[in-house]
């Protein structure tokens, strides 16, 4: 199935947020368990090679970029990419790109002005507003999603976030927030990996001001972070409390949720395996096709 022009996107309820492409083997597994769409993170090159390899074993699976970063992938090549899949496989990729932190990128600027510099030479090469995302967080960067592409893909955000973004953007516009899990229900490891992996984002301005702007304090952003931070941030404890937590943020507003599992490469399949059952997946997804 692919979406109408001016459409939402529709690729179901649940997808799954990695670091790296998965394996096209690992693909075929996540669509016949029903996640929708695999999102691809760490600001993939623009030629988005691993694309086609995941779309061509599957047949109802997206494939979106969770994100391109604008200062890395010139907006013509990304462009190219993307017609490229489009044609192959239409309807069937998503583009989600951002601006990155400022901390990391020497040429940043501010963000409203180099995404609407980004989206203006999309717009030229004639990417569709409904076929691309953007990495949002706060209210201007939510706002501009809502008006010039399909939506937001904010990342380490809560179910407060969402029914904010929700507000903020309007019925119309699509809204799918990254949230991290981690299958354990040992309340100690999962703070102790949670405080491993969140410390690293102690140092990117853009999160710690919106999770200030949730209602965390210096307290909880201070090392060692605070069990309250990492509680709002990674969902642990039994499948069934998982999938609950992430249907908060479709009971807040949000149209589909990327999953990062926070586990190996070999435990991911295990891990969403069991995970599915919880979140009412149907095996049978591709089979109806």
């Amino acid at each position: 199935m692919t979406e109408l022009a001016g459409s939402k996107p529709e690729p179901g309820r649940f997808g799954l947020w990695v670091r790296d492409a998965v394996p096209p083997e690992q693909a075929v597994e996540i669509e016949k368990l029903g996640y929708g769409a695999v999102w691809v993170g760490g600001s993939p090159a623009a030629e988005l090679s691993f694309v086609e390899p995941i779309l061509a074993r599957t047949n109802t699976l997206r494939v979106a970029t969770g994100v391109v970063t604008t200062w890395i992938a010139a907006p013509g090549a990304v462009a190219e990419s993307y017609h490229r899949i489009e044609q192959a496989y239409p309807g069937r990729f998503l583009l989600g790109i951002g601006v990155g932190h400022p901390e990391a990128l020497a040429q940043y600027r501010k963000p409203i002005e180099a995404l609407n510099a980004y989206l203006d030479k999309l717009d030229e090469y004639g990417v569709p507003a409904n076929r691309r995302v953007i990495a949002a967080l706060g209210p201007r960067v939510l706002r501009l999603s809502a008006e010039r592409s399909a939506g937001a893909h904010p990342y380490l955000t809560t179910p407060d976030h969402t029914a904010q973004a929700r507000t903020l953007m309007g019925a119309q516009a699509f809204l799918a927030p990254e949230h991290k899990v981690l299958l354990t229900t040992d309340m100690t490891h999962a703070r102790e990996v949670g405080r491993q992996t969140l410390d690293m984002y102690l140092g990117l301005q853009n999160y710690v001001n919106n999770w200030k702007r949730l209602g965390f304090n210096d307290h909880d952003l201070t090392r060692p972070i605070s069990d309250r931070l990492i509680d709002a941030m990674i969902a642990y404890g039994t499948t069934d409390a998982i999938a609950a937590r992430l249907n908060e943020h479709l009971d807040a507003g949000a149209d589909h949720v990327p999953i990062r599992v926070l586990a190996s490469p070999d435990e991911l399949i295990p891990a969403v395996t069991a995970l599915a059952a919880a979140l009412g997946l149907s095996r049978s997804r591709v089979e109806e096709q």
